[in-house]
């Protein structure tokens, strides 16, 4: 079973920074930048530029928008930023082809042997989108951290540059 650490916070929270803290005692990690590259967006790439200034040289590097064929096969340690990607890329497929998708990563991360850490978005604790395909990202990710919640070893939660740690403080809510 893997070893899986779910790092979640809105945005400029500080969940980036907090899982690179948590993965600095690894030796053996791949960076999994998990989105489009988008070189025409300049702030888009300032943020990557930013990520990127942070990271130790030793670390490995993937920048894929195609988060299982890498989960499918232990390659070591694993940070995997953000989730969000992952949401993304899946926007555009029916209910139940979705509903596959987030099974097979549920499987995969469940078989991984290695340690992972997984940052993501925490969405939809105000405003409501106006448009569908922004509570379809809102819906899917809320679900998606569910699930990953109960297969994680440890849960953070980061705001305002704080992290708290979920485990053991909770109470969770029967279906």
């Amino acid at each position: 079973m893997s070893h899986i650490i779910l790092v979640s916070g809105g945005v400029k929270s500080g969940k980036s920074e907090f899982a690179e803290y948590l993965a600095g005692k690894e030796e053996n990690l791949t960076y999994v930048a998990l989105s489009e590259l988008r070189p025409n967006d300049i702030e888009w790439q300032k943020k990557v530029s930013t990520h990127k200034s942070r990271r130790p040289k030793s670390w490995n590097l993937i920048e894929t928008e195609n988060l299982q064929p890498i989960i499918q096969v232990d390659k070591g340690s694993l940070l995997i930023d953000s989730l969000g990607g992952f949401i993304v890329n899946t926007l555009e497929k029916k209910e139940e082809e979705w509903k596959n998708c987030l099974n097979k990563l549920l499987y995969y991360l469940k078989i991984y042997k290695s340690k992972i850490i997984i940052v993501s978005e925490q969405t939809g604790w105000g405003l409501v989108s106006e448009y569908e395909i922004g509570n379809l990202y809102t819906n899917r990710l809320g679900i998606s951290l569910k699930e990953i919640t109960k297969i994680s070893k440890e849960n953070w939660l980061t705001i305002n540059g704080k992290a708290i740690r979920l485990d053991n403080m909770f109470f969770e809510i029967p279906n």
